[in-house]
């Protein structure tokens, strides 16, 4: 049975000569208008012979007409006269031939026509039909799919970048700050400043109710203050005391909602205590012993990619002898598969500041090439306009996706990430080969792996299938009685 969103093999008339033996050639074309947006009938030369238009294109795609006298394969764009000719030839009619191909016309004014051909032979003339379904309305979905996508990728940015600027202006601010459930008065947030006046070292205070910080005796007025705060939007401040130890504090509540939920922003503040400032940071190392430190490679070039200093694990990972400097050598000389990855690389910190997770190679002083990735920013404004790059060997990484080197991708960010590694060719193979193979496994698993009929379902002979499932390793091991008997 065939499931609807499936594929299945074409299901042809058992008797059709019983049924159409005596069709008129009106009635025939008129079955080609009403089951196609455009048909055409192109002689054994590729030449179009006539043009038959459905009744919801006719006056839209009228233009079309001209095409009567011309060769097919002048009608479509420069890149699809590859599959005009594969339609055109012998092989398109035999058994297991490709049933249908995608190409674009390319109309006047500039205008595209993305159409969907199946192709019929017609034995006595010795050309074919080609019967055409109109994609623009899928190519118009499919587009506003990726705006769409577009945008919410561009919203989740602004949104990260909001949460880093409160989260930063969270922590920053010295007074302590609580944000509780108004119901539960469960602590969902708290600044370091709150954890360092309020916080039991023993336990957290995130998921404790704040009364449990307090102590008893001023549980009562606690709870009139945020019933105020939950009514009045804002209450007034009071005096309370700690569980631990009995230090007072003073305490305000705003209340705010969030997601249909109301939260409370409590503030507290020692009275007389001055302002909580964070720990002094005299102890700290240097910032440039931490950076030498690093097992990552650190480099700092100035703007135009020319290395003003580097730590010892860069040195390291070129394996360049004692005596060799990297001062004053441009980045390009190791860093990219080419020159292109660092001219994106400064054009894109140039212009946005920062990037984050850019992959690419890095060559050793001997030649050899590395997987490495790096995040870089640019300090344009600083006493020397400057950019730096952190550069993370990830060679021994790559393994960790599942992957063999014979193996196939599994994913879109996987075949993106061949990108710069193998050519163009060999990158659309593999993306060939993952489409063939998940719709082999989607067909097996809507079968439960009835081999027969998912072969029937994809519209393969079973050898065929089995000759795909043993390339790409799905072939279980009772897969040879399988071949040579039933499934």
């Amino acid at each position: 049975m065939h499931t609807p969103g499936t594929v299945a093999a074409t299901q042809r008339f058992e008797a059709p000569e019983l049924h159409f033996s005596d069709l008129s050639a009106d009635v025939l074309a008129g079955v080609v208008a009403a089951a196609s947006d455009l048909a055409l009938v192109v002689d054994a030369q590729g030449v179009i012979r006539d043009i038959s238009l459905g009744a919801s294109h006719a006056a839209e795609l009228a233009e079309l007409r001209q095409w009567v006298g011309r060769r097919w394969i002048e009608t479509v764009t420069i890149e699809n006269r590859g599959k005009v000719t594969a339609m055109l030839s012998p092989a398109s009619a035999a058994p297991g031939a490709r049933p249908e191909r995608q190409v674009t016309h390319a109309l006047a004014g500039g205008v595209d026509l993305p159409v969907s051909y199946s192709v019929v032979p017609l034995t006595g003339q010795g050309g074919v039909l080609a019967l055409g379904r109109d994609l623009r309305e899928v190519a118009a979905v499919q587009k506003r799919l990726v705006d769409a996508q577009q945008s919410m990728e561009r919203d989740y940015l602004r949104l990260r970048h909001t949460e880093a600027r409160y989260r930063l202006l969270f922590e920053a601010v010295a007074e302590a700050v609580l944000v509780l459930d108004a119901n539960s008065l469960v602590v969902l947030e708290h600044n370091a400043a709150a954890g360092r006046l309020m916080g039991d070292a023993t336990r957290r205070m995130v998921g404790r109710s704040v009364l449990e910080l307090l102590a008893p005796a001023s549980h009562a007025d606690v709870q009139t203050q945020f019933a105020q705060a939950r009514s009045a939007g804002r209450s007034d401040e009071i005096t309370v005391r700690l569980a631990a130890g009995g230090a007072e504090l003073r305490l305000g509540a705003s209340a705010f909602r969030q997601d249909s939920t109301t939260l409370l922003l409590v503030r507290a503040s020692a009275p007389g205590a001055p302002a909580a400032s964070p720990p002094p940071a005299s102890d700290s190392p240097p910032l440039v012993d931490v950076v030498n430190a690093l097992p990552d490679a650190f480099v700092l070039t100035d703007m135009q990619g020319r290395i003003l200093s580097a730590n010892q694990a860069f040195s390291d990972m070129l394996q360049l002898a004692p005596g060799d400097a990297v001062q004053g050598q441009p980045l390009e000389r190791w860093l990219g598969r080419t020159a292109v990855d660092m001219n994106v690389l400064i054009s894109s910190l140039r212009q946005h500041g920062v990037v984050k997770l850019f992959p690419t190679t890095l060559r050793s002083g001997l030649g050899e090439p590395s997987a490495v990735e790096v995040s870089a920013v640019a300090v344009p404004d600083g006493p020397q306009a400057c950019l730096g790059f952190a550069i993370r060997d990830v060679a021994r990484r790559l393994p960790a996706d599942g992957r063999t080197p014979g193996q196939l991708p599994r994913s879109v960010e996987q075949l993106t990430g061949l990108v710069g590694r193998l050519p163009l060719k060999d990158i659309v193979g593999e993306t060939t080969d993952l489409i063939e193979r998940l719709c082999i496994e989607a067909a097996l698993q809507l079968t439960r792996d009835h081999r027969a009929s998912a072969a029937e379902m994809l519209g393969l002979s079973r050898q065929s299938l089995y000759v795909k499932l043993r390339r790409y390793g799905i072939l279980g091991d009772n897969a040879p009685e399988e071949a040579s008997g039933a499934d």
